[in-house]
This record gives C-alpha cells, structure tokens and sequence, in this order.
C-alpha cells in the first residue's frame, strides 16, 4: 500500500503542537529562507522601541501549544537584540506556547567563556541564564567560538557546524581543492581546519601564536607547507579582520598560491571591509549567519562572498520538531 505525499508545512504541522517560526529584527531574511524550505509562513510578530529606548515585542497570531522557534541573532546592537529575544521568549511563554526554541546563529558571547583577566563577568554564562529564566527550553546554534559554552545551559542545545558548507564552497572555487591547504589560523582552529582537510582530502597547516599581552598576539611560525599552493583559511568569524590579515600575509610571505577565506560569522566590525578590501586574496566567504549589507559587499573590491545555511536550520528544526536526531545532520 502506498503513502500519500505530503506537503512539507502538512508533515511539519500532522503533530498536535503545530510548528511556529518567529524572528527578530537582526536577521530577518535567514528567518524567511528558513520557513521558505520549511515551507510554512514566518510568523507575524511587531516589535517596538518607546522613546525612553525601552522594547515591547507583540505576536499578532495565536501561540497557544505551538512548538514555537525564535530566530534572533546576536549581531550588531547586541544588546538591543539580546533583549528582544528574552521578550520574545517571555511573551510566547505568557501565550501559553507549547515549547520555545531560541534559534541563535550567531552566538556572540561566547567569546566570553572565561575569567582570564581579574574583575571581568564570564558574560556567555551570563546570557545562558538569562536565556534560561526568560523560559527559553531549548536552544539552537551554530559554531560556538567556544565549546564549552554548551556546559552553561541545563536546557538541551543543539550545536551545528558550517563545515560541509565550507567545504563544498572550497570545492566549487577550486576544482582540484585536494591538491591545497587548509591552514588554521591558531592552534584553538586546528580541529575545524582538520575536518575541513578531510572532506577535500587535502594538506593541512597551522600558524603558531605567542600572546604577548592580554590584548596583543604575534604569530610565531608556519607549521606546514604551502609553498606554491592554494590555501584555504577557516575560522569561526571575522571581526575586524586584524587576524586575517597576518594570517594571509605569512601565508604568502611562505609563497602561498592563491588564498581563499571561510569563515562561518561573517560580523566585519570596525576597519574590516577596507582591510578586506587591501587584502591579498582571492576571496574571502561568510555564512549568513549575521547579516551582511549590500553596502559592505560592495565596500570589499568585490571580495566578499556570502553562503546560504538556512537549508541547515530548517533541517535542524524539523528534526527537533518531529522529534528525529539532529545529530544526523552532522554527517
């Protein structure tokens, strides 16, 4: 006997929690090419900013049992949206939601891991808790600067990697990709340079560092060969491009080919876009994990590139929402 085809929004929504998409204002278009592959509307939802700067975030639709997932990334001004995520979570628990998702490409505190100057806040732990006590049962995000941020949170995290979408970036701009190098930044880069060598079954490199201050860090040597090949450079964001550009710069002084860049966060803060416009490179590539403008593409002597991950999200949220393993997707 043969099973009906169902539509995907069909499937999604057979379970008694029908599955809700909502976004913030910090990446609206990932939201919409997420429920684009979802197949199911974004939800409609107003937020707004009084004039003593405070925020109230209103769900024009019904809520009640949805298995509710809110996308908000934490880019640029951070914390206008950390605050209208916690809303968003405090409203859609106060409407009766079923379970609430924070779906958060880009987890920006995370950098905040530790206490490795005295006085300081270990602010990832900060804003898991917050998260926490908004009502926020669970939470899904991509390439954590740093893994152990998982351990902050008591509610179940789901961590995706941007690896395969790297990879078969790589693999399109140079077809004979396992003839270069992936060549990690620092050694905290290795483990993701090393998977990404993998999948192109190509050479592998790594930049020593030695911290001169809490501040200032001056790379050390070239651990490797790239001598006449192509180099892929990985890292998890660029910020202001300061690391990027002593990476290429040694990569070439070691007579490196041609240089491509991947990064999953492209946040390209402060002086970056004229850096990466100077650059000695063929191109550098980010997910859409933060939203790039137009006008920084444009900025960047047409070196920028920008990769699609919300095919990524939009499995990871069916799978959580039909209750398959989003470990899967890993593979």
């Amino acid at each position: 006997m043969s099973v009906p085809h169902r539509a995907p929004a069909e499937l999604l929504n057979s379970r008694r929690s029908p599955l809700l998409v909502f976004a913030g204002q910090s990446n609206r278009p990932l939201a919409q090419a997420i429920c684009d592959h979802l197949g199911v509307p974004l939800g409609r939802s107003k937020t707004e900013k009084f004039t003593n700067d405070n925020i109230i975030v209103h769900y024009e639709e019904s809520l009640r049992e949805g298995d509710v997932f809110i996308v908000q990334t934490f880019s640029n001004p951070v914390s206008d949206s950390i605050m209208e995520l916690m809303l968003m979570i405090d409203a859609a628990k106060s409407a009766s939601a079923g379970r609430v998702t924070a779906v958060i490409p880009y987890y920006s505190y995370a950098r905040s891991d530790k206490k490795d100057s005295p006085r300081i806040s270990i602010a990832g732990r900060l804003i898991a808790d917050l998260l926490q006590e908004a009502g926020a049962d669970r939470i899904l995000t991509m390439t954590l600067h740093a893994p152990q941020v998982h351990g902050f949170f008591k509610v179940p995290v789901d961590h995706l990697s941007a690896d395969l979408v790297l990879s078969e970036h790589f693999r399109q701009c140079v077809p004979d990709a396992h003839n270069g190098v992936v060549l990690a930044p620092d050694a905290g880069s290795i483990k993701r340079a090393s998977q990404i060598a993998r999948r192109l079954d190509s050479g592998l490199a790594m930049i020593d560092k030695e911290r001169l201050s809490d501040t200032e860090v001056r790379p050390r040597a070239l651990i490797g060969d790239v001598d006449g090949k192509t180099v892929f450079i990985v890292d998890d964001e660029i910020s202001t491009a300061g690391s990027l550009v002593e990476t290429v710069n040694i990569a070439r002084s070691m007579g490196a080919k041609d240089v491509y860049v991947a990064v999953t966060h492209g946040v390209y803060s402060g002086p970056a876009i004229q850096r990466i416009a100077a650059l000695d490179v063929t191109q550098v590539a980010s997910t859409n994990t933060v939203l790039v403008p137009d006008s920084k593409i444009q900025a960047s002597n047409g070196r920028l590139a920008v990769l699609d991950v919300a095919p990524l999200f939009a499995n990871a949220i069916t799978n959580i929402h039909t209750g398959a393993s989003v470990s899967t997707l890993f593979t």
